[in-house]
């Protein structure tokens, strides 16, 4: 598969998910260029935005298996990843195997489940694997976990710790539609559901191989370089508390190439960069208090950082 196939399967899936979702090609856009490079996405909007909508339609648009989680705070961790059980006709303890045993996970609300069953993701979303009881379970692939959460209800929600949060590759927001849009919405839903008509237009083994394939899209020094930099101003920078890690800056560098990709291109350039930064980065850097007090955002920061740093120029092309 080369990335002209990349860029063409990727299409593909974003027409298919705008049977439904009207309006959110770049949303698709980064949640295809995301499981491509074996990351997860959090979104986080105000409820009735499509978030559950999105992920169904993407699920349904690639040949997997997907299971959606409504995350609540009675939620424990051996719901969501299973539990051995003895087996009396067996005369032995058996594994039964959870909800996350799935391609594409939908972790809906995931912020009003207890802090105990958010960190039984940890192990699942970093290495693909889980354990119980002393056995490691290995978890099928593509293994791609959706997560929502409300950012306005705070009553009865537990607040993502940064170590959780930075194993999601990207946080990204779906937004309001424009009047034109929700014109279409009215046109296109008062009738009938259209993710119910939904088909796949994709499967398994195309995946696969798009994950193996976006791993030899050429990435200049330059480009390289121009990506450490803005790594290193957050963990400099005088309105950051705390800045990005290195899974973020992998994360980074990972997307760029998977974007590239699905672009048609087998080269990075710097304008792939300067896009995912702040969806990449904006939920891996802790603000001080006082920009915190002032409501400012750590999307806004990240795209001030972006303008300070110098966009280099060459040819980006592998030579």
């Amino acid at each position: 598969m080369d990335n002209t196939i990349i860029e063409a399967t990727a299409k593909t899936i974003n027409t298919n998910i705008q049977k439904v979702i009207i309006g959110k090609s770049n949303v698709i856009d980064l949640l295809i260029t995301s499981i491509i490079a074996g990351g997860h996405v959090l979104i986080e909007d105000v409820p009735g935005t499509g978030k559950t909508v999105l992920a169904k339609s993407l699920a349904k648009s690639i040949d997997v298996n997907f299971k959606r989680i409504q995350f609540t705070p009675d939620l424990l961790p051996s719901d969501l990843i299973g539990i051995n059980y003895y087996n009396q006709k067996e005369k032995e303890f058996t594994f039964r195997k959870g909800p996350i045993f799935t391609n594409i996970l939908l972790a809906d609300e995931i912020n009003r489940a207890t802090p105990r069953t958010q960190s039984s993701l940890l192990e699942a979303m970093e290495e693909h694997q889980i354990s119980v009881d002393g056995h490691t379970y290995a978890l099928d692939e593509p293994f791609f976990v959706i997560a929502t959460e409300n950012p306005i209800e705070n009553q009865g929600t537990f607040p993502l710790p940064e170590a959780q949060l930075d194993r999601f590759m990207m946080k990204i927001n779906m937004g309001y539609p424009t009047l034109e849009e929700s014109k279409q919405l009215f046109k296109r839903f008062i009738m009938d559901n259209p993710l119910e008509k939904i088909e796949a237009v994709c499967n398994i083994k195309e995946i696969l191989a798009a994950k193996n394939e976006y791993k030899k899209v050429y990435v200049h020094d330059e480009i390289q370089s121009y990506i450490l930099n803005i790594i290193e101003d957050t963990r400099n920078n005088e309105d950051i508390l705390m800045g990005v890690s290195p899974r973020g800056a992998l994360s980074l560098l990972k997307c760029c190439q998977a974007y590239a990709a699905i672009q048609g291109r087998n080269y990075v350039i710097p304008e792939d960069a300067k896009y995912l930064c702040p969806y990449v980065l904006n939920h891996r850097i802790i603000l001080k208090d006082t920009l915190s007090i002032r409501g400012v955002s750590g999307f806004s920061v990240i795209n001030n950082i972006l303008d300070k740093i110098k966009v280099p120029t060459e040819d980006w092309s592998m030579k």
